[in-house]
């Protein structure tokens, strides 16, 4: 108890230091941590409805959003860690801010966006009770290795999930997960409805072993789970009668199938964690104000036009990306990093079509890898207006440029934080995570 109460002082403070220098998401954790090595178990130990890992490839931030926006609807106290920092010691930074020195934590449930292979970390300290898990994509192969690896990270966290796993139905890598689970574990699926199917590749990696005697595992059978049923992007409609009650539709707040998918996802997981208690009505609430976290589709208002930071990070998520926005008459810059959080082989730009932008053009394109990118767009026939790959000067310049039209800026992680951050003193915007407090709800 002593320990924990250090810890959490040292990490309060540590937490102080780091606002006041402008960074450092995850210190105040390690400082928490190494204070009491079993910090996390002692913070959750009394969050009785429920312990979430929301995880996989692409999704996870806007998911765990959608998620925690339900559950607080319906009344619930949920601690989630909003700034997308999704390794542990991010976890426990987030959770700093409202400890009580005793340490532990006062939430009905925890939702917590973890990455593949920190959720191993996090439920080696504390078994999560509910795994929800999206898809896998290749992405950041220097630190996750080959696909089949990530498929396996998620595998061992369900195995590691007590009461309920969540899973998606069209991604082959996740709904092999199911018959290795124990008859103890509820299973749920979400999935894409038979009238849209026909844009599953728009989401699914294709693997290059086909047709060379490999044989990828197989799609999931329609069973009745829940699953968008319309093809407008900006609706959505889950459930069937006879489930919980139908919800939707839904105008969200963010455009494109994956928007969808995520809301579906979102909603499967609430009606597994409440129960009867589920109300299909303050689902719709929910949904229909969740804002797209910081850099994926958030929209800004630039000297009085939209500028959209749209997140990409593999072949994968680039390619929905650019089915959702590339077509739109906007003026668009891509700025590439290769730093450790986007992953250093940055070949996987030439598994994504860029086609579509063609006609419109780039106007810029920035970061460390900015002349990479320029040269992938070359072998596209897209013409490129310049590049720079000093993100400041790059932004200026695209913003100076560009004065009197809607703008679209596609960027790897890391620089999507550093645009963020330049936008954000330029524009006097909300902090990154400040639209969300760590825990909310009725009871608070």
């Amino acid at each position: 108890m002593l320990r924990t109460t250090a810890a959490v002082l040292a990490g309060k403070a540590a937490r102080g230091l780091a606002r006041m220098r402008g960074g450092g998401s995850a210190l105040p954790g390690l400082v928490a941590e190494r204070v009491d090595p079993d910090f996390l178990a002692n913070a959750l130990s009394q969050v009785r409805g429920g312990i979430v890992v929301v995880s996989g490839t692409n999704g996870k931030t806007t998911t765990t959003k959608m998620l925690v926006a339900v559950l607080r609807e319906h009344g619930r106290e949920v601690f989630t860690n909003p700034t997308g920092s999704n390794f542990t010691r991010g976890v426990i930074s987030a959770m700093l801010g409202d400890l009580p020195m005793g340490g532990r934590l006062r939430a009905d449930m925890a939702v917590l966006e973890l990455d593949e292979a920190h959720a191993l970390h996090f439920a080696a300290a504390v078994r999560p009770t509910h795994s929800l898990l999206l898809n896998v994509a290749r992405d950041q192969l220097d630190r996750f290795a080959e696909i089949d690896h990530t498929a396996g990270l998620l595998r061992r966290l369900a195995e590691q999930t007590t009461e309920g796993v969540v899973l998606n139905v069209d991604d082959p890598y996740v709904n092999t997960i199911a018959p290795q689970l124990t008859g103890d574990v509820a299973i749920r699926w979400f999935g894409l409805d038979a009238s849209i199917h026909d844009r599953l590749g728009e989401l699914q990696e294709e693997d290059v072993r086909e047709g060379q005697g490999y044989t990828p595992p197989p799609a999931g059978r329609d069973d009745g789970f829940l699953r968008p049923e319309s093809q407008r992007e900006m609706t959505i409609l889950f459930g069937r009668e006879g489930e919980g009650g139908q919800v939707g539709p839904v105008e969200l707040k963010q455009r494109g199938l994956a928007a969808m998918i995520n809301a579906t996802a979102a909603t499967t997981t609430a009606r597994l964690l409440l129960g009867d208690a589920f109300d299909p009505r303050a689902a719709e609430r929910a949904l229909a104000t969740v804002r797209p976290p910081f850099g994926r589709g958030e929209m800004i208002d630039a000297d009085g036009q939209p500028l959209e930071l749209v997140l990409v990070k593999n072949p994968a998520g680039f390619t929905v990306a650019l089915g959702t926005y590339a077509e739109d008459p906007v003026a668009s810059m891509i700025a590439i990093n290769d730093d450790y959080a986007d992953g250093r082989d940055v070949s996987w730009l030439y598994d994504v079509s860029f086609e579509s932008l063609q006609e419109k053009g780039v106007a810029l394109t920035s970061g460390v890898r900015g002349w990479d990118m320029a040269l992938r767009l070359q072998y596209d026939d897209v013409p490129v207006g310049g590049t720079d790959v000093d993100l400041e000067r790059a932004l200026k310049r695209f913003l100076a440029d560009h004065p009197n039209e809607p703008k679209r800026i596609f960027c790897t992680y890391t620089a999507m934080l550093a645009l963020r951050r330049m936008l954000a003193a330029r524009y006097d915007l909300p902090e990154m995570g400040e639209d969300a407090t760590t825990v909310s709800g009725a009871n608070r």
